[in-house]
């Protein structure tokens, strides 16, 4: 039996408006991800690789067609509605880390069971779990800026992991980070999508990167170029050509 899907996009666009002239980032895009899969999306500088991520999450709406998270139209939800459904299926982890300074680790961890309504003893005890399982149980109290680009990246890839979400989206997570570091941020989402059974969306713009996937989409100038599936340990890959 085939997997569901978990996102999908039909024939989405995007334009921007820069003062009178429209800009398109994204040009009639239509992408399936199943659960479980390991999709990276790939691109030159300005191909709407990143547009097309935080479409495919719900972070942005497209201009036209159709996003579909679950199986629910995202275009005929209200903000609250989408940002429930977000918050329930997407962890986000950013090349920015995107953690608020005056919290402490723990604190940013527990941020996004505050929105779902977690009651706090609850709250605490799984950020705190969650904290641990990123190998980050002696750094519950220091905030952002007492902690290495790696752990802040650790930080925010436990954030994304404390509602239990069916996929993590990540847009360039080694961006910041040095070569180690960043390996051990791509060894932990492998085993997320491996040992747990995460579906991970990535965007990343390095080869080597993009190549821990099962799956490459690459973009440029808006249009789905090529989608490469990968076959883990032959060595090669097969091309569907859009």
């Amino acid at each position: 039996m085939p997997s569901p899907l978990v996102i999908e996009a039909r024939n989405v666009t995007k334009t921007y408006q820069l003062g009178e002239v429209p800009v398109k980032v994204l040009r009639g895009v239509d992408v399936q991800i199943k659960a479980g899969e390991y999709v990276s999306i790939t691109g030159p500088s300005g191909s709407g690789k990143t547009t097309l991520l935080d479409v495919l999450s719900g972070l942005l709406r497209p201009t036209s067609g159709e996003i579909l998270i679950n199986g629910s139209p995202a275009s005929t939800m209200d903000d609250d509605e989408l940002a429930q459904v977000r918050g329930k299926t997407i962890g986000f982890v950013f090349q920015s880390f995107n953690l608020i300074n005056r919290m402490t680790a723990l604190e940013n961890v527990m941020l996004p069971l505050w929105f779902q309504g977690i009651p706090p003893a609850e709250r605490k005890e799984k950020a705190s779990a969650v904290l641990r399982e990123v190998g980050l149980g002696d750094r519950l109290d220091h905030r952002p800026n007492e902690l290495s680009g790696g752990q802040r990246q650790r930080v925010a890839i436990a954030r994304a992991l404390a509602a239990d979400p069916d996929v993590i989206v990540a847009d360039e997570p080694t961006g910041n980070l040095d070569s180690v570091s960043g390996s051990t941020i791509l060894n932990m989402l492998d085993e997320l999508h491996q040992k747990h059974g995460k579906t991970i969306l990535m965007v990343t713009h390095e080869k080597y990167v993009a190549e821990r996937a099962q799956r490459i989409i690459h973009i440029m100038d808006g249009n789905i170029v090529r989608s490469q599936s990968l076959h883990k340990g032959r060595g090669k890959a097969r091309e569907d050509y859009k």
